[in-house]
């Protein structure tokens, strides 16, 4: 690809995530349009290999972000499509952090829409697209398995987990853990207050502040990518 036509396909991204963006603070019928237009501008970019990844990992933002503001069968269809971008995305970059963490968010979200059990093949799904995030830069997604660890009542992992995020500088702020529903069936257990405790606050607004505030991080935000994601050198934002 020529130096002018490299240029040329980066800023139609930039453009295209920068549509991404307005379309989330829009509503309606106009939002699903400006998803709509965004999701071509990606389609057109993957005619493009060195772009390529980068547009399917900002496909799969643009989509993940659509179907939160969905329900029901709309919504599962759009989470579905936003988890087979980051799929795609990381068989032509396998080390595409992005891709592995927002894929296992996608694939928790879809869990929790379908009302399913902690132990149902979703979450499964999700727990491998977390171990890769970590394979690919350690710790990353370690809190992300120590939710599941606790939905799942595995406490001895959960704790592991949430002392392998904090030893990786990866942990989430405390009022978001002590927000975090995933974690609601681990809060009253000794081994967490004593975790709670260690971080330098006591836990006992964990139940007051058992909100519906979601703490899991995405790994970046669509503009940030755009210039960090796909680069096997570039750490995740937590």
């Amino acid at each position: 690809m020529s130096l002018l036509s490299s240029f040329t396909k980066r800023s139609k991204l930039t453009a295209t995530i920068k549509q991404t963006a307005q379309a989330r603070k829009s509503e309606g019928s106009v939002a699903d349009s400006l998803f709509k237009g965004a999701y071509q501008g990606y389609a057109e970019l993957l005619l493009d290999d060195p772009l390529r990844a980068d547009a399917l990992y900002n496909w799969g933002f643009a989509l993940l972000h659509q179907a939160k503001t969905k329900t029901g069968q709309e919504a599962a269809k759009i989470y579905q499509d936003a988890i087979n971008k980051f799929a795609f995305c990381l068989l032509i970059n396998p080390n595409y952090l992005g891709a592995a963490i927002n894929g296992g968010v996608a694939y928790m979200d879809l869990a929790r829409l379908n009302q399913v059990q902690p132990d149902d093949e979703l979450y499964d799904l999700a727990q491998k697209q977390f171990e890769t995030a970590n394979a690919i830069h350690k710790g990353t997604a370690s809190y992300n398995l120590a939710c599941i660890h606790a939905l799942r009542d595995e406490h001895e992992a959960c704790l592991k987990a949430l002392e392998h995020s904090r030893s990786n500088g990866s942990l989430p702020e405390l009022d978001d853990i002590l927000a975090d529903l995933d974690l609601s069936g681990v809060k009253e257990q000794p081994w967490f207050v004593e975790f709670i405790d260690a971080l330098g606050k006591k836990p006992d607004s964990a139940l007051a502040a058992n909100d519906g505030s979601e703490a899991h991080t995405e790994e970046s935000t669509a503009e940030e990518s755009a210039e960090e994601a796909g680069s096997t050198e570039k750490m995740a934002d937590k």
